[in-house]
């Protein structure tokens, strides 16, 4: 006899605060799901944004003090360690890849959360809002991804775009609206995919990754790289997320 109780889901919303669900015509998400095969990879920085673009830059999710944002350079310098484009936070620290295991964390007066895994954070989404818009012609018509296994909405029933590893329930609205799913709920994932109907950028993170990955035009990266609110490094197309 099986008494595994399944998790009480709430029906999927119209909207995904404002950001409108798509129940039919997926067409402006096809060419994602016609990357190429090199890309193909979930574990790659254009399988969890886009291939495609000119350059690639990576956005840290920051660790926290007392609530407060730390910077991975903060944590790196205190641990005697170095942030390189694609370093891994428990390398940062010092740790093994197990290290979620440890119910001991942190540095004293330094840090004491790690970075938070999944999409775009909402400070961070809020950072990178403006910079985005700065690089784009069609900033109230946005299209977004979400994966349909975050597990508060159940979207059974309604038809999602294949990415690798993925399969994601398409979202449109202005790029302002992309933190507007916190509305709904505090805790609420934003989604995983970003990108304007020109196609001029592409923003993508992962339920796994403690980064959020954007392909865009070589202005964009290098006002991203420099913004002082983000935390960001190049990469290339093909190289491991984390």
């Amino acid at each position: 006899m099986n008494d595994y109780c399944p998790v009480q889901r709430d029906p999927a919303p119209e909207r995904y605060g404002r950001l409108h669900v798509r129940t039919a015509d997926l067409a402006p998400a096809e060419w994602l799901t016609e990357r190429s095969p090199g890309y193909a990879a979930m574990g790659t920085v254009a399988g969890v944004a886009a291939p495609g673009f000119a350059v690639y830059a990576r956005i840290l999710h920051p660790a926290s003090l007392d609530e407060r944002p730390v910077r991975w350079s903060t944590v790196a310098a205190a641990h005697g360690t170095r942030v390189t484009p694609t370093v891994r936070w428990h390398e940062v620290i010092g740790e093994d890849q197990d290290y979620f295991n440890r119910s001991d964390h942190g540095m004293p007066e330094v840090w004491d959360e790690h970075p938070g895994e999944g999409p775009t954070p909402p400070e961070v989404a809020r950072a990178l809002i403006p910079v985005l818009g700065r690089h784009t012609r069609t900033q109230e018509h946005c299209w977004f991804g979400l994966w349909c296994g975050y597990g508060r909405w159940e979207f059974d029933g309604i038809p999602t775009f294949a990415t690798p590893g993925r399969d994601e329930v398409l979202l449109a609205g202005a790029l302002a609206d992309a933190v507007s799913p916190t509305a709904l709920d505090e805790f609420a994932e934003l989604p995983d995919l970003w990108w304007p109907e020109d196609r001029a950028w592409i923003v993508g993170g992962d339920v796994d990754l403690v980064s959020t990955y954007v392909g865009g035009s070589p202005e964009l990266i290098a006002e991203l790289l420099s913004d002082p609110e983000l935390e960001a490094r190049p990469v290339g197309a093909g190289d491991p997320v984390g």
